[in-house]
């Protein structure tokens, strides 16, 4: 069959609830994936074959919820602090922020991604310029949805003009970017939060939502203080408040939600709202565990999502999986709860239906061809039982030997074609020092 890409001899996982292929074939032509099946599938015409022998072929990861060059610039800088601490030192670098310093930081962000395996992101941006990472993505084109961040309360005051400038001409940055670039780069509206976004701002982010036709990407119920906020500001917790604004809906991905109760559930559920799940950044800043036995019991769509690299330390998703098996076991005292096969779909197929990119996340014909190629060949993972078990509590982020965007392969045997790595790298140390020292000391 003629195709661009044939990968074959690999254990292929199509995920969206279908069976794994043992010796299967993916085949891809221009940036959908034609064929999954087993050895049988006809690769005659095939311009290019991969040898997955001893790999797994899956989907690539689906990043519901992260912020990359404003969390790199912070990585390793704050640690054994609480959220607020922790956010008023980060503002403390965004008053700084530049073009050149946000370009080398979003290129860094999206080689590490890559090279992960992850091969879609949900991008929040706290009310800074998206322009550098537009650019980066010219250079490692992976699939994103960038999310313009507004904010007009509290640490975040400061970016009332903009937001509201950027609100104005919304209307002309979806015209011009949206749904470009052969699909892979979307626009959405990222409103921050509920203790820095007021009711008026709530209302025109779902007003421009529901004339423009894009998503909303937010931060929901994250941890104890917002709880508090809400409360005594509004009478409500931070889910009832949202709801009462009519601002929820299934175009909306909510980050975190790791202090929900029954009746936010319930609201979640009823207004179909997405849930992008970050277990390792709510633990790390002490945020709380979501009730994820509740969430899923009410059907509610869950992604899991590696946040940013302050708050995690590295965008790896294989990290990301490993914890929320062994934190909901031990939230549960259930060891029978959030089955591998459950946490990787939230990887994959449910984590590109949590950012609103159905598109992708799958191995099936007629989908986005987003394809990975781990490697279980390796003394860290022999041996293999169960590829899946060992994709979700044994393999790690360099096992990751191919990367394919939309029906390209950005990544070989892990080198990233036409990418000077090296340069990258030092470019970013060199601009992240420079805007600590003229920031903090």
């Amino acid at each position: 069959m003629a195709c661009d890409i044939a990968v074959i001899n690999g254990t292929v996982l199509p995920m969206g609830g279908r069976a794994d292929i043992e010796s299967g074939v993916v085949t891809v032509t221009g940036n959908a994936i034609t064929a999954v099946g087993d050895s049988a599938t006809d690769i005659s015409g095939a311009k290019k074959v991969i040898d997955a022998r001893g790999a797994v072929v899956m989907p690539g990861f689906a990043n519901s919820h992260t912020h990359v060059a404003s969390n790199l610039l912070l990585r390793g800088l704050l640690e054994d602090v609480l959220l607020f601490e922790w956010l008023q030192t980060m503002w403390n670098l965004k008053r700084n922020f530049d073009h050149e310093t946000l370009y080398w930081a979003s290129l860094c962000g999206d080689l590490e991604m890559l090279k992960a395996g992850i091969t879609s992101f949900n991008e929040h941006f706290d009310a800074y310029d998206v322009e550098p990472q537009m650019e980066a993505l010219q250079e490692i084109p992976l699939r994103a949805t960038l999310g313009y961040g507004f904010a007009d309360r509290g640490l975040y005051a400061p970016r009332t003009d903009y937001s509201h400038r950027t609100m104005a001409r919304f209307a002309d940055i979806v015209a011009e970017h949206h749904d470009t670039r052969d699909g892979l780069l979307h626009i959405a509206l990222s409103p921050h939060a509920v203790y820095s976004c007021g009711a008026e701002m709530w209302h025109e982010v779902r007003r421009l939502a529901d004339s423009l036709g894009v998503s909303i990407h937010t931060h929901l119920s994250e941890g104890r203080q917002e709880v508090a906020y809400t409360t005594e500001t509004y009478g409500m917790r931070p889910v009832q408040w949202l709801d009462s604004l009519g601002f929820l809906g299934p175009d909306v991905t909510a980050a975190h939600c790791s202090s929900l109760d029954e009746i936010d559930i319930a609201i979640l559920a009823r207004t179909g709202t997405k849930v992008a799940h970050c277990p390792i950044s709510n633990a790390k800043l002490g945020s709380g565990t979501m009730p994820l036995r509740a969430v899923m019991a009410a059907g509610i769509t869950v992604g899991l999502a590696a946040d940013g690299p302050a708050s995690h330390n590295s965008s790896d998703l294989f990290e990301e999986m490993k914890f929320a098996g062994l934190i909901h076991k031990t939230a549960t005292a259930d060891v029978e709860f959030l089955k591998i096969g459950e946490i990787l779909e939230m990887s994959t197929a449910q984590g590109a239906l949590a950012m609103h990119r159905p598109d992708t996340g799958r191995l099936v014909a007629g989908a986005k061809a987003d394809v990975i190629i781990v490697n279980l060949d390796t003394a860290h993972a022999q041996p293999v039982y169960d590829p899946r078990a060992a994709l979700v509590y044994s393999s790690r982020a360099d096992d990751v030997t191919h990367s394919i965007v939309n029906g390209k392969i950005l990544m070989e045997n892990r080198e990233v074609a036409g990418v000077d790595e090296e340069r990258i790298r030092h470019k970013f140390h060199e601009a992240a020092h420079a805007l600590k020292e003229r920031s903090i000391g």
